[in-house]
């Protein structure tokens, strides 16, 4: 693996929307994995909004994109990541692809909670990161990207009841999301088919 190393510039791992490289523009985008950290949503306490974010967790390895900030200048970077904090990543936390000391965002715990239906994920939000990891890994990093991101025992999710057109809140339990329903069917370059909800409301 080798190791980059740049005096003037300075690197940030994505790990949700930031894989998706339609929504931003920054330079010398890697696809790369990582060891220790693990992925989260968190219903932020300031903005009361869901996001994913990431905790330490040393016996888990997650997919991302790393890429260059340049002039270290990371003050659009830290507006769009508002409610998170950066954390640095060692070249020892890369795991595949180039080892760029980088910075990493998280949400405090201390200053979040598990999501809830007063704070849904959005599934556009969703549907945007899954599409960065399509284009980043393939179908196969979709599915790890699916099986790994916690929000404990009930998740909710802003989407499309089942045979209406009405919207709001759906608790689903997080073994059947993980597993089989968060297809998204509005990326056109997508294998997946939509697939029905398996519960009813």
């Amino acid at each position: 693996m080798a190791q980059i190393s740049d005096m003037t510039d300075a690197f940030f791992f994505g790990y949700g929307s930031l894989v998706n490289r339609l929504t931003h523009d920054y330079p010398d985008a890697q696809p790369v994995t990582i060891r220790g950290w693990r992925r989260e949503w968190r219903m932020a306490h300031r903005l009361r909004r869901t996001f994913l974010s990431v905790v330490p967790d040393a016996s888990v390895q997650i997919d991302g994109l790393v890429a260059r900030v340049p002039g270290q200048d990371w003050a659009a970077l830290d507006v769009r990541e508002t409610g998170y904090a950066r954390h640095p990543l060692g070249a020892e936390a890369f795991a595949r692809g180039p080892a760029r000391p980088a910075q990493i965002y998280a949400i405090d715990p201390a200053q979040s909670e598990l999501p809830s239906h007063a704070a849904p994920i959005k599934l556009s939000y969703l549907d945007v990161v899954a599409e960065g990891f399509a284009q980043e890994f393939g179908q196969d990093g979709v599915a790890r990207f699916l099986r790994r991101p916690r929000a404990g025992g009930r998740c909710w999710m802003t989407a499309l009841r089942p045979f209406t057109r009405a919207r709001g809140p759906l608790p689903l339990p997080c073994a059947a999301w993980s597993m089989t329903i968060w297809m998204p069917w509005r990326c056109r370059n997508w294998r997946f088919r939509r697939r029905p909800l398996p519960f009813r409301r």
